[in-house]
């Protein structure tokens, strides 16, 4: 199953017209999380406590789980997310909050060493930037994240920067994008 995970918020999102360029050429079916029609909330401290309380008696069958467990069931994960102000829009980082179950995306050795248990075997990340595009704070994050701790052995990152500059032609860089996932996917 292809989980794609997005967080552009605007109708016309450059990054999603990406991002579909990227399902399309996955092929098949794919479940997508548009996250700004979720209610997604940070974790609470009443969130927190009953989280706990349940991962610790191995039960995972409140609903506060099922995204945890989608993701972890995938078999390739999408995520397209713009970069905004030096990140990822906020409601990611809640998605991200409420996945990140221990039991589930991953596991702890004795030593205190993380075990990811995701299936996938594969995470891409697109991002599109108004001007130069710094991975450090977006994909650098979702990457270490993907591969050291929820288990997925592939990232990549798939980008269009510069799209706001004055002199840059945000259509044709875009269009570049697309025909470079066409021709190099």
């Amino acid at each position: 199953m292809i989980l794609y995970i997005n967080s552009c918020v605007r109708n016309d999102s450059r990054t999603h017209k990406i991002a579909k360029a990227v399902l399309r050429k996955l092929g098949g079916e794919y479940t997508e999380i548009y996250l700004p029609d979720k209610n997604l909330q940070p974790l609470s401290s009443e969130m927190l406590e009953k989280r706990m309380k349940l991962t610790e008696q191995g039960d995972y069958s409140d609903a506060m789980f099922n995204y945890a467990k989608q993701f972890a069931a995938a078999d390739t994960i999408v995520i397209s997310a713009p970069f905004w102000d030096l990140s990822f829009p906020a409601i990611l980082k809640i998605y991200i909050e409420n996945i990140y179950v221990t039991g589930i995306v991953s596991e702890y050795a004795p030593d205190g060493s993380p075990h990811g248990l995701c299936k996938a075997k594969e995470l891409i990340y697109i991002t599109t930037a108004g001007g130069p595009y710094v991975s450090d704070y977006s994909f650098g994050y979702i990457k270490e994240l993907a591969e050291k701790y929820m288990g997925i052995p592939k990232t990549k990152l798939i980008k269009a920067e510069m799209l706001d500059v004055e002199g840059f032609d945000a259509e044709k860089i875009v269009q570049d994008a697309i025909k470079s996932i066409n021709e190099d996917f």
